[in-house]
């Protein structure tokens, strides 16, 4: 039987997050069977090696933000731990239409665990907290299940002889709140306070945590850790299309023949995504929009169609990728009311710390409402128009920010659905 400590070959035979021999739930033997394991051994011998594979991976953070992976994990290395280090594993996922998150903690939770491990061993940290959505049951069950397998795995124990101290991991379901996910919110929860978000600087790599150096990473983003680190980061870039790189998990709902997550290069077309995988829309009907990466985003429509989705390509539409959650609406289905359900669930959200948040989102659903029902007016109508322009930036969160941008790409795509709905 050959050492754990063995050196470790760069490539191995290519995985991705939902291959069938990866599904094993939290079946720890049959994932070590599928190569689980190796990737933290390498990480053991080298983690320096480690960090530059994520860099030239250029994986992102999938989370929403898109943000350079290798770049927030080396702003914590340069930080000494005080006297502990973190690495919270962000599974908050509570955004209307986006659901990858809890399959791959369901179907692969050792592989986000050894991607966490193999994070941890790279930047120097001993305590993992997997921070999750507590609503969603059967993944909290397998991460549970798998957590307690990891506990007596000689994999923890040589993670915890690499780092001279104990490898803790923590599993803290979250607050059951929208805004928990955003990240110093996270932060305050773990610590025991109510997820306010905070203002930034300090960043949570120079002062997180209990006021220690803290990385938050996506549980997508820490699945893919594992593969890059055996199949190399010029592997996971080639991988995707265009500009992108690697593979995303798009979650697909709305109006589509075939709902579900769907893992596909990242730069896939939106044309593709919803009418090769998700089958075409309901009933044969033309497309009408879609909401990119949940609600909280400027809508595409059928100009879009062959647009990347990737994160750079989306923003130069002035759209973001986020999640990877697409929304899709058929002609026929109304843009107001879809638009008013989801103000309500922001206004809902609002953790109520900036006034303007609270306030903006419960007038913004208010008057939405109003014109829902046929009973607003021309006022309302340019009341909403205001609050477009005086809220953006109020907050100490995206979460405002989210709720005027779908309101305001609805206004300049379908102002006369609006118009045609007043008193």
């Amino acid at each position: 039987m050959e050492s754990l400590t063995e050196k470790m070959p760069l490539t191995e035979p290519p995985q991705v997050l939902l291959h069938p021999n990866q599904r094993v739930g939290a079946d720890m033997v049959r994932w070590r069977k599928a190569g689980g394991g190796k990737a933290l051994v390498r990480a053991v011998q080298d983690p320096a090696f480690v960090r530059e594979q994520i860099r030239v991976s250029d994986l992102r953070g999938l989370g929403g933000s898109g943000f350079p992976v290798w770049r927030k994990w080396e702003a914590a290395l340069d930080e000494l731990p005080k006297p502990d280090k973190y690495l919270v594993v962000n599974g908050n996922e509570d955004e209307p239409g986006t659901f990858k998150d809890r399959l791959l903690l369901e179907q692969t939770p050792h592989q986000v665990i050894e991607g966490a491990v193999v994070a941890a061993l790279s930047i120097g940290a001993n305590r993992i907290v997997f921070y999750i959505n507590p609503d969603i049951k059967r993944p909290l069950v397998a991460l549970r299940a798998a957590l307690d397998q990891w506990q007596s795995s000689d994999l923890l124990e040589l993670a915890s002889t690499a780092l001279g101290k104990p490898l803790g991991l923590v599993l803290c379901p979250g607050s059951g709140h929208y805004i928990g996910g955003e990240e110093t919110a996270a932060m305050a929860w773990i610590e025991g306070g109510f997820p306010f978000p905070r203002g930034k600087p300090p960043y949570p790599a120079q002062a997180g945590v209990h006021g220690n150096p803290t990385v938050i990473n996506n549980v997508e983003t820490l699945a893919h850790v594992s593969h890059i680190v055996r199949n190399g980061g010029a592997w996971f870039k080639s991988l995707g299309r265009g500009a992108g790189a690697g593979t995303k998990l798009y979650s697909l709902s709305g109006d589509v023949l075939h709902p579900g997550v769907f893992e596909l290069p990242m730069g896939t077309s939106l044309r593709e995504l919803i009418f090769v995988h998700g089958g075409g829309l309901l009933s044969g009907k033309p497309l009408k929009a879609v909401f990119t990466g949940g609600p909280s985003s400027n809508l595409l429509t059928p100009v879009d169609l062959d647009v990347a989705m990737d994160f750079d390509s989306l923003r130069a539409r002035g759209s973001s990728l986020g999640t990877g959650a697409m929304i899709v609406v058929s002609e026929g289905t109304g843009i107001v009311k879809r638009v008013a359900e989801y103000m309500r669930f922001f206004a809902h959200s609002s953790c109520g710390q900036c006034p303007s948040c609270k306030t903006g989102t419960a007038t913004m659903s208010r008057l939405l409402d109003r014109i829902d029902t046929g009973e607003g007016t021309v006022a309302d109508l340019n009341t909403l128009k205001s609050l477009c322009t005086m809220l953006p930036g109020s907050g100490r969160c995206h979460l405002v920010n989210g709720a005027v941008l779908l309101l305001d790409s609805a206004f300049r795509h379908f102002h006369e659905e609006f118009r045609q709905a007043l008193h």
